[in-house]
């Protein structure tokens, strides 16, 4: 018995009267003695020590392995893949493999077969390949929808005069993103603009900031001469709201008329497509689904300031104390400002914006940033930095987002041509919040922002 109380460790001896086989020599006492010994020395010694005397036994025949091997001769390493625009060179036989006899089947010689190139573009690369497959809008595309657009504008013009006789609308002129080359896919509708024929000398403009509503986006459109021509003359004064012309009553008036007075189906059958009102929408919008593309028309009713053309104002859906006022519009102006500066040292300031665009539509968060938003920011790094080539165009966009992060920090992105004017004023402390960090983590890894898969069809919805 040993120490560990009843538990006995019986050593077997090999002339043991249970041992079969031959006879063997007799083991001496000191031997069985020196057996036992590490028997009992191995069943209660540490597992740290048996440990270490496995690990020694695995580290002497790891090397005595590693000594085999070095008569062995190593494999050659298979190349780095090479790059898109190299070739791929062949690997030299070598010199122990067995020649394949010239008769030989040549279906059964072996084949070397080289990996395909990966491909790793660069973020300019990237940038490019997404405004080839998603922003640019192909010109057969472009003439559909102009054409569409076009034969709305004139069924609407006439159904106009046939239901509102009374009411002198100007003609409706098409225009917007699509007509001026700044149509980033799907992210903008087609304007189609109203005017409203106020008769001279009856009407003034006055500024928003200047009215109760204190809004520097805004104008108010005033009912004048009344002591020489009372309400009543024009017959656009059965829409005044307290001596001046409402935008909010003429919006309801149109918006009963493009939902349940025009006859839609017809017009659409004559046209070769399904036009349908968008009703949930507080905008006057029209869907148009055609077998080659689908756009959306955005009906505008609109003023237009003295000079003519100088201002234009919109009527829009505002709320509060602005609700009865106009929206000027300034996208005519920044259209312009864009293209003068692309065509003095023919940038790419256009195309920047249209990738912005193209971007934040499709961008979960980001597309609460409009065109107006990176509208100012380009405008902004257009009369700023120099290079506006096309292969600073990645560097360009970066500098982007880092500058529509500085303004979201700032809680303020006054606009180019009213500095009054603040477009983040209508987002929430947490909008702001949920652009900031979507576009910081943009910007640290800005192939994130891009769809990972190109060739998705494209649509003017």
């Amino acid at each position: 018995a040993s120490a560990f109380g009843s538990r006995v460790f019986h050593v077997p001896l090999p002339d043991g009267p249970g041992v079969r086989g031959p006879s063997r020599p007799p083991v001496s006492a000191g031997r069985c003695a020196e057996a036992a010994t590490q028997l009992i020395d191995r069943a209660t010694s540490s597992q740290d020590e048996a440990d270490a005397k496995g690990d020694a036994t695995c580290l002497e025949e790891s090397w005595k392995e590693l000594s085999l091997l070095k008569a062995t001769p190593c494999l050659q390493r298979r190349p780095p893949p090479a790059a898109l625009s190299q070739s791929v060179p062949l690997r030299a036989p070598s010199p122990s493999a067995p020649e394949v006899p010239a008769d030989a089947d040549p279906q059964k010689a072996p084949q070397l077969s080289s990996p395909a190139p990966s491909l790793c573009l660069t973020f300019q690369e990237k940038l490019l390949a997404f405004e080839r497959d998603y922003v640019t809008v192909p010109v057969a595309h472009v003439a559909l929808a102009k054409q569409l657009a076009g034969d709305i504008a004139l069924e609407l013009q006439a159904y106009l005069r046939n239901k509102f006789p009374e009411l002198p609308f100007g003609a409706l002129v098409p225009g917007g993103p699509l007509y001026d080359g700044l149509q980033a896919g799907a992210t903008d509708p087609v304007r189609l603009l109203v005017p409203l024929a106020l008769e001279p000398g009856l009407w003034s403009l006055v500024p928003g900031v200047d009215t109760v509503a204190q809004d520097p986006r805004c104008w108010a459109v005033r009912r004048t001469q009344l002591e020489f021509r009372p309400r009543g003359s024009s017959p656009w004064d059965r829409f005044l709201v307290g001596g001046y012309l409402s935008s909010r009553v003429l919006l309801e008036l149109l918006r009963k008329a493009l939902t349940a007075s025009v006859n839609w189906p017809a017009i659409g059958s004559l046209l070769g497509c399904l036009i349908r009102p968008r009703v949930a929408s507080e905008e006057l919008l029209l869907e148009v689904q055609h077998e080659r593309l689908e756009l959306t028309v955005a009906v505008l009713l609109t003023v237009a300031g003295a000079p003519a053309g100088e201002r234009l104002l919109l009527a829009w859906p505002l709320e509060g104390l602005a609700g009865n006022l106009w929206l000027q519009d300034l996208y005519s102006a920044e259209a312009a400002r864009l293209r003068a500066l692309d065509e003095g040292d023919a940038g790419t300031r256009r195309r920047l914006l249209l990738l912005l665009c193209g971007v934040c539509h499709r961008h979960p968060v980001l597309g609460r940033l409009g065109r107006s938003h990176l509208t100012q920011v380009v405008l902004r790094l257009g009369e700023e930095a120099a290079d506006w080539a096309e292969e600073a165009l990645g560097e360009r966009f970066l500098q982007a987002l880092e500058s529509l992060i500085g303004s979201l920090e700032r809680a303020s992105l006054p606009c180019h041509f009213n500095h009054r004017v603040d477009l983040l004023g209508g987002l929430r402390d947490e909008d702001i919040d949920d652009l900031g960090c979507a576009l910081f983590r943009g910007l640290q890894a800005p192939e994130q922002l891009l769809p990972p898969v190109l060739g998705e069809p494209l649509s003017l919805a």
